[in-house]
Formats: C-alpha cells, sequence, structure tokens
C-alpha cells in the first residue's frame, strides 16, 4: 500500500506514547481545551507544538503560507471565531518565520501564479518602502527585516477584526502577541509587545510607520540575560559581583 511507512510510523508513536504515558490517548479524547491560538506559516519546519514544546491539544492552530491574516479570509476567521468564542483561549499568537518563501515571494518580480494574490498585501506594502530596502544592501537582511514587518502588519489585522474587538468589549481576557522564529536556532522572539485592549490597539504606531523604525526582536535568552544584569548595581553603586572575594 502507498504510504505504509507513514502508517508504520504511526502505529510505532500510538505504541510509544501509550508506554510511556498510559492514559495519553484517554487524556486527548477528551474535549480539547487549549490556552493558545496560533496563527503561523505552513512552513513544514515551523510546527507550533515542537516550537512551544506543547503536546497535542495544547495549541488550536491556523497556517497558511506567510501566516497571513485576510479580512476575506473565511477559513481563518471561523478558526479564530472558534478559538476566541467557543474554546476561550486566553492568548492568540501570531508567529512567521526568518527566511519564509512567501515573503522572499513577494520580494521578487513574478506574479504568475495564484499565491501571488494571496501575497498582494505585502507586495504593495514592499513597493511602497521601496527606498527603505533598497537601502538595505544585505539580500538576506532585507527579507528578515521584512519577515518581522509581515509579523507586525498581520498582528495589527487580527487585533483590528471584530471578532477580536468583541471579545475586549466584552471584557474577555484575551492577549494577542506577534512572534518570529529562527530556523536556524529554534528561538522564539518577541516583535510586538502583546496588546489586551482595544486602547492598547489603538496606541500602536501604524504599520508604515513600523517601516521606519526598525524593532530589536528578543528571544527569552536574550530577555533573561538583560533582566539578570539589571539586577546588578552600576556606576559604583555597589561591588561588582565579579569582583566578590578578589577585591581588598
Amino acid at each position: 500500500m502507498i504510504l505504509d511507512d507513514l502508517f508504520d510510523r504511526n502505529v510505532a508513536w500510538a505504541q510509544r506514547k501509550t508506554r510511556d504515558d498510559p492514559t495519553y490517548f484517554v487524556r486527548m479524547a477528551e474535549q480539547q481545551s487549549p490556552n493558545y491560538m496560533w496563527i503561523g506559516c505552513s512552513d513544514s519546519r515551523v510546527t507550533a507544538n515542537d516550537v512551544l514544546g506543547l503536546d497535542p491539544g495544547e495549541v488550536f492552530v491556523q497556517r497558511n503560507i506567510a501566516n497571513m491574516v485576510h479580512t476575506s479570509d473565511m477559513n481563518l476567521l471561523a478558526v479564530l471565531e472558534f478559538a476566541v468564542e467557543t474554546l476561550q483561549v486566553r492568548h492568540v499568537i501570531v508567529c512567521g518565520h526568518y527566511g519564509c518563501g512567501g515573503v522572499r515571494r513577494a520580494l521578487g518580480d513574478d506574479r504568475s501564479a495564484l499565491v501571488d494574490h494571496w501575497l498582494q498585501p505585502l507586495v504593495m506594502y514592499y513597493r511602497k518602502h521601496q527606498p527603505l530596502f533598497a537601502a538595505i544592501s544585505d539580500e538576506r537582511r532585507r527579507l528578515d527585516r521584512m519577515c518581522e514587518l509581515n509579523v507586525q502588519m498581520q498582528f495589527r489585522r487580527v487585533a483590528q477584526t471584530p471578532i477580536i474587538e468583541a471579545a475586549w468589549a466584552r471584557g474577555q481576557a484575551l492577549h494577542v502577541h506577534g512572534w518570529i522564529y529562527g530556523v536556524e536556532d529554534g528561538l522564539l522572539r518577541v516583535i510586538e509587545p502583546p496588546i489586551a485592549s482595544l486602547e492598547e490597539r489603538d496606541a500602536l504606531s501604524t504599520i508604515d510607520q513600523c517601516a521606519i523604525v526598525p524593532v530589536e526582536p528578543a528571544s527569552a535568552i536574550r530577555r533573561h540575560a538583560a533582566e539578570a544584569f539589571a539586577a546588578f548595581p552600576i556606576d559604583g553603586a555597589g561591588s561588582d559581583p565579579a569582583c566578590d572575594g578578589c577585591c581588598g
């Protein structure tokens, strides 16, 4: 039978899960109650559960090429509505990734396929700010910059949907996040601080302003390091911890 190897892998996986955790599938058969919704790219290297280190049942997922948010995309809107209103997720995460093939396509000149209609908002944005992108001489950095801006754009689009607006209006505890994933190091980075209200959304800079002022993506490793260093006194206010026990 075609793809027998995948069925064999499935059997091995199910047996391994049952051996390691006899109640695993019993729990999975119960009603799902995830706290997170993930809007990500269809790229096969960026799977939400693996990236987040979560088991099935813990994150509700919607994926498409270049993690786009179209207000006419009934699939995405239906998933978002179900996640927010039925599952009552507490976090909606828009996550892009560096080196995104969809974003790379939007930066090129070929407009011969259906995917180009899908990517048109990115194409128009890139054209609008062409002088800013042209000033980035390194092609890879230019792509990465556009990947970051794409997250910022889709983050704002999600927050502008009537689904999110209605949730905030009725006082539902719901945070919207903008993240980016590094395929080369496996780390998530924050592109946009989370927002949890209409007021916070309306206070965001415009997506055109974002093109002018680059973000500084921060991974958890970087944030933890900054917090650790911030705990040390500076400007002679106290002893240098590196000198403890050695300075007279």
